[in-house]
């Protein structure tokens, strides 16, 4: 039987592609134990920009690209839903194609496909749309209460994010900390408010460390509410020293200081994100207690101009 051709959905038309990912992205949670889409996909599907696309399929498959929020504007993300018993290469390729011809109509760019919960037949899947593996990223818990002592060096003082003071400080140190990085570096002050508008935004759970310079580094986590098999989890969400601080040992305390605050907050697992190939940051994070729970991977695509 011939599938139809995928459908595109733009604009206004995204909110229809909302029950479809929320289908799809259970059965993902069923049967790889984790979510298909991650929350660049939501967060998008809620508050669409102009140029965002959804590309569905017989109502089997789903991939969704925007273009990301940093000043390049070259960056486009993508996510990819697809019902367990349809997940080949015609489909993905079918899907992730029509992406692709999306993001060629609006000028091209980089396309970066994250692949939650990983498995070993994902790169052929990716290959069928031509998506090379670039990344991988662990998603690593630690059990709280850590039972280690916050130290902080000599000179530094803690206090919380306070909106309408520290955005431009904080967005300074981001940027310096995360300037090779595609995804966390590169952050406007648009990008800084559309996080700090999401519900999840608590200026309690985002910690800035100062020393005699001004901001030296920061500690900016969040709180997930229980979801399926996971338990409420308070995410690390995004840690960074400034480079001109590096080597004074603020990562340790900034870690440490986050998850008490999650702890106190009723949380019993701390988790975060962290590159494979961070060896400095793993070895920090598994001396705390965390471990690897989940990988994902990332595949990128190059997409000429139409």
């Amino acid at each position: 039987m011939t599938r139809p051709e995928p459908a595109v959905l733009t604009g206004a038309q995204l909110a229809g592609a909302r029950e479809l990912a929320a289908r799809l992205d259970r059965s993902a949670r069923e049967s790889r134990g984790a979510p298909a889409l991650n929350e660049a996909v939501w967060r998008d599907l809620e508050s669409p920009r102009s140029d965002s696309a959804a590309v569905l399929l017989d109502g089997v498959a789903l991939a969704h690209v925007a273009r990301g929020d940093t000043a390049s504007g070259r960056l486009w993300s993508a996510g990819l839903a697809v019902a367990p018993g349809a997940r080949g290469p015609e489909v993905v390729g079918a899907v992730l194609g029509a992406a692709a011809a999306h993001v060629a109509r609006h000028g091209g760019g980089r396309v970066l496909l994250w692949v939650l919960a990983a498995e070993p037949g994902d790169e052929e899947l990716a290959a069928a749309a031509a998506f090379a593996p670039v990344r991988e990223l662990y998603e690593m818990r630690v059990p709280l209460p850590v039972p280690q002592e916050v130290r902080w060096p000599d000179g530094v003082t803690v206090r919380d994010f306070v909106p309408g003071r520290d955005e431009a400080a904080w967005l300074g140190v981001n940027n310096r900390a995360f300037r090779d990085h595609p995804e966390q570096g590169g952050w406007t002050a648009d990008t800084l408010r559309r996080r700090m508008a999401e519900p999840w935004f608590d200026p309690s759970l985002f910690l800035l460390a100062f020393d005699d310079a001004g901001l030296a580094g920061f500690d900016w986590c969040k709180v997930h509410p229980p979801d399926g098999r996971d338990p409420a989890l308070g995410e690390i969400f995004v840690i960074g020293v400034d480079p001109r601080a590096a080597g004074r040992g603020l990562g340790r305390p900034l870690a440490l200081a986050g998850l008490a605050r999650l702890h106190g907050r009723g949380v019993g697992t701390g988790m975060l994100f962290c590159a494979a190939d961070n060896a400095p940051a793993l070895r920090l994070y598994r001396s705390i207690g965390f471990t690897v729970h989940r990988v994902d991977r990332a595949f990128a695509r190059e997409v000429d101009p139409a």
